[in-house]
């Protein structure tokens, strides 16, 4: 229920003109109740009006966005183009105001969501790269001002870069004189860049305070280049790190050591150990078959997340798991792309006995799991009752066995996603696993259509029709990815083009 204070607020920035009139006859406590009110009714004048005359020290956008300010309705998922671009054009309006020094000194602008669909009455979403470019462009153009020296506002930031905004961001965390607006970066996410162009960036971005790194798709690094990042720019309080495919594999000039040892692995190994602060570690599609004792091993912090999805694990990876300090804390744990039914049943049921009271979400996706192997599937996960999320796409099981399983996950109480496999009764009899995507498109939909209903109808006689179900044939949504299609197609056309050009020069070598 809103208050009448919100309900007033909310009639005052419905009329902007008014409501900027009115502005310098408001008390300074009540400008995040009208901020709040001009994001929920999407005043973009009035938000930029705000901005420009903030008169507190700091703006929080997270907190002012979130339940813990009036009213409760949180709405950081609202990633609002017209709204956040007017906060951030206000933020330049503060710094080019005349008259006096200013008062705002921090202004935090992360803790937005990226979510598939928009809220906000324009359904025009600003992602997290556009919010990076937006803020770089906005940067370059204040440094080119005429201003008078003042205190510069630091601006804490979530920062996307890709070869499309490199330039840019490089201008506004470097800039060559004095910056009003100073970036402080606390999460920063890589594609489509090189490894050099990464190295330069992260050095720039202030590498002491970031908290998350993600370092994705087309960032091609070898252990090389993972063992150079870390050690020569260094990441004291990192918190969460994603490297890329393949991220471990050795350099192409490389030679291996006598005694078959690696030494680049011990020395990556080394300075994840220095981050003292590391719980979150995803390493998915880089083959560490025999390496996960020398890689998590030393780490002084027990991990809360965990990806090894498609990692070639073998008995000793996998009886490390089960046994180490990070299988009792583990919240989040991927293990897609291994048989662990196969290879592993009794390592993995430990692995789940030791996690089942922390871990919320697990991913088992093309793990050849298939109806024989459903007992001892129903039986690891009956310890869980602190999972939220289970995800087993790609797996081959008949509708049988998936009715089976839906009863069995009934029994936990915290449960509330599920992604299911289409069952192989809607495939053509002798499908091979692990499908490709033309082959995992072909299935009989009115089939399925009736398997499902079936499923949900399973869970809706035990009550639990709280438990979201559904079958995302090519993967979650990711905003990211969403956001920078077009660029990442141009990347890797350019990538092919590149190969076929080295093979056409070998080829007339020849």
């Amino acid at each position: 229920m809103r208050s009448l204070r919100f309900i007033s607020a909310e009639a005052l920035v419905s009329h902007p003109q008014v409501a900027k009139q009115s502005l310098d006859g408001v008390a300074h406590n009540l400008y995040p109740l009208l901020f709040k009110a001009s994001y929920l009714l999407e005043q973009a004048e009035v938000i930029r009006t705000l901005l420009e005359r903030w008169p507190l020290e700091e703006f929080w956008l997270s907190a002012l966005l979130g339940p813990r300010s009036e009213p409760p309705e949180d709405l950081r998922d609202r990633a609002c183009r017209a709204c956040l671009e007017a906060c951030v054009q206000g933020l330049a309006d503060h710094v080019l105001r005349a008259g006096g020094p200013r008062r705002l000194r921090v202004a935090d602008l992360t803790g937005i969501r990226d979510v598939q669909v928009q809220q906000c009455p324009c359904g025009r979403a600003l992602g997290r790269w556009g919010r990076t470019e937006l803020l770089a462009r906005t940067c370059c153009r204040l440094q080119a001002e005429p201003l008078v020296a003042q205190r510069p506002i630091q601006v804490f930031a979530d920062l996307f870069v890709t070869e499309g905004n490199f330039k840019v961001v490089v201008q506004a965390l470097g800039p060559s004189g004095p910056a009003p607006l100073r970036v402080r970066c606390l999460s920063f996410r890589a594609d489509s860049l090189g490894p050099s162009q990464l190295l330069h960036v992260l050095r720039l971005a202030g590498p002491g305070e970031l908290r998350r790194l993600e370092v994705v798709h087309n960032v091609r690094l070898h252990a090389g280049h993972v063992q150079q990042l870390l050690a020569q720019v260094g990441f004291p309080q990192l918190a969460s790190l994603t490297l890329p495919a393949k991220a471990f594999d050795a350099p192409p000039t490389s030679t291996p050591t006598p005694d078959g040892e690696d030494p680049l692995l011990t020395s990556i190994a080394w300075e994840l150990s220095q981050m003292t602060q590391l719980t979150e570690l995803s390493v998915a599609f880089s083959t560490l078959t025999g390496k996960i004792r020398k890689l998590l091993g030393p780490l002084r912090t027990p991990l809360r997340v965990l990806d090894l999805a498609n990692c070639s694990l073998n008995h000793a990876d996998m009886a490390f798991l089960a046994d180490c300090a990070h299988s009792m804390c583990l919240e989040v744990l991927d293990l897609s792309g291994h048989s662990l039914f196969s290879l592993f049943p009794s390592t993995f049921f430990r692995l789940l006995g030791r996690a089942a009271q922390t871990l919320r979400i697990l991913t088992l996706e093309e793990c050849s799991i298939e109806d024989s192997h459903m007992s001892m599937l129903i039986l690891a996960l009956s310890p869980c009752h602190e999972l939220c999320e289970l995800r087993f796409l790609g797996n081959p099981l008949s509708a049988r066995a998936l009715r089976r399983l839906f009863t069995a996950l009934c029994e936990l109480p915290k449960l509330r996603c599920v992604e299911f496999p289409v069952p192989k009764d809607c495939y053509p009899e002798g499908t091979a696993y692990p499908q490709d995507e033309l082959a995992m498109s072909k299935f009989d939909q009115q089939k399925y259509n009736v398997i499902a209903e079936d499923l949900r109808a399973v869970l809706l006689r035990a009550g639990r029709g709280d438990i979201q179900v559904c079958t995302p044939l090519f993967g979650s949504f990711d905003p990211d990815i969403q956001e920078t299609s077009n660029e990442l197609g141009a990347f890797l056309l350019q990538a092919f083009k590149t190969a076929l050009e080295n093979f056409s020069r070998a080829l007339e070598q020849m």
